[in-house]
Parts: C-alpha cells; structure tokens; sequence
C-alpha cells in the first residue's frame, strides 16, 4: 500500500490545536505503518522548518521519532517540500532516514504512473508578485544570508508569523475553481507524458477530478484530515480521516 498526505501544518495555531493536529497524524503515521510500502508527504507537513547548520525547530519529537521507526522496518519516507517547508536540507535525512525532494516526481508505483507534487509554484506566470517570492525564497544566497544574519529565535518568530498570514489566504475550502491553475498543468503535462493519476496538494481543497485526468487534492488537516491511498493493483482513492 502507498499512502499520501500533505498540509498537516504541524506547529500551526495555538498549543492546544498544534498538539491535536499532531496526535491525529501520529495516529495516521502508526495506522498505516502495518501496511505501508511507502509513505509521501507532499508538502507543507510543518507549518514552517528552516534549517541552519546546526539547529533546527525544536519541537515534533514524537512525529519525527515515529517516521525514523518506520524507515528503520524498510518503509520508504518520501518528504516534498511546499512553500512552508522549502528550507529544508540534510536534518531529516541524516536523522531519520527520510528522502527529500525540492521538484515534483514522475514515478511509477503498483504498475501506475504517479505525477506527484506539492502545487505551489506551478502555473504561475499570471502572477509576478507570487513568481518574484518564489525567486526569492528559494534563492539559496537568499536563505544563506537569512541564515547568517538572523538569529533562530528571530527566525522563528517571523516564520511562523509569515506561515499563518499565509495559511489564512486558504479559506476557500469549498471553492474549486482555486483548482483552475493545477488543473490546466495537469492538462499541459499529459499532453507529452504518460501518467494515470496526479496527485497535488497546497491548495487546501480536497477533491478527486475524474476528467479529462485522474487528479487527487490533498486537503489540510486543520478542517478535514484525509489521504490518498494506492492500493496494490493501481486502485487510487482519497479516504478522510476520523
């Protein structure tokens, strides 16, 4: 079994709704550990990580600890990173096994073909703003500046800041037209690639578009924690969660 996730955003709102937030994942994380060959996480699983050299986010002890458990029985991790958690370098891999990747993937799992990526920087050219921080943020003399200069706490203060000005700009739960844009990629990149299904997260909408391709939101864990689930003959499902 294959399983997906993105849009967790652990760390987000006050104590109380951050640790609720991470008792529901950990619970999905030990769930599917019985029968998982693999496990993507499609972006924005914090809801905001940057890496110095030696120090990273304090927290997630028990989310981290229980990923490192279950690559050590053989199950692959594989981690994306969104627009919260693009900072990311070699901490998860070095500590716990995890594989990282900073481009979407075309892969085949259980005789499919799977494009698979976390959605924020695609299809953007109509918004110059939008495509100038994409540049910006991850700009590696950018990041190593930001690095240098800005204490941790500092850093953390205003990441997490930045992250929930961000996060409320998804209010649209239930409007699907914020879909356009990933859509039409989709549409584009199946024009001269062979792919079954897509799997996108980012927009905090969860849907399943059947038409003219198979396209699977992700939705965040904040409103209604789902997943998407690959069986192994190739059936692809998206499941919420209780």
């Amino acid at each position: 079994m294959y399983y997906f996730a993105s849009d967790i955003h652990l760390g987000a709102g006050d104590a109380a709704t951050a640790r609720a937030t991470e008792q529901r994942f950990f619970a999905w994380l030990s769930d599917i550990e019985r029968d998982a060959e693999a496990v993507f996480l499609v972006g924005d699983i914090f809801d905001f990580w940057f890496e110095y050299r030696h120090v990273v986010p304090k927290g997630f002890v028990r989310i981290l600890g229980k990923l490192a458990q279950m690559s050590d029985k053989g199950i692959r991790i594989v981690f994306f990173t969104g627009n919260h958690d693009m900072w990311i370098t070699d901490y998860l891999t070095r500590e716990c096994g995890i594989e990282i990747h900073t481009e979407p993937m075309l892969t085949e799992l259980a005789g499919k073909k799977l494009f698979i990526a976390h959605g924020d920087n695609m299809n953007i050219k109509g918004q110059p703003m939008l495509r100038l921080m994409n540049t910006l943020f991850r700009s590696h003399t950018a990041r190593t500046l930001f690095s240098w200069l800005v204490h941790p706490d500092l850093a953390m203060s205003f990441g997490h800041w930045w992250s929930g000005s961000s996060r409320k700009s998804h209010g649209r739960e239930s409007d699907h037209k914020y879909l356009v844009p990933l859509i039409e990629y989709a549409d584009h990149y199946a024009a001269t690639h062979e792919v079954d299904y897509f799997v996108f997260g980012h927009m905090h909408i969860a849907a399943d578009i059947t038409a003219p391709h198979r396209i699977l939101f992700m939705g965040d864990w904040h409103t209604a924690p789902n997943c998407v689930v690959l069986d192994d003959s190739g059936t692809i499902s998206q499941k919420t969660l209780d």
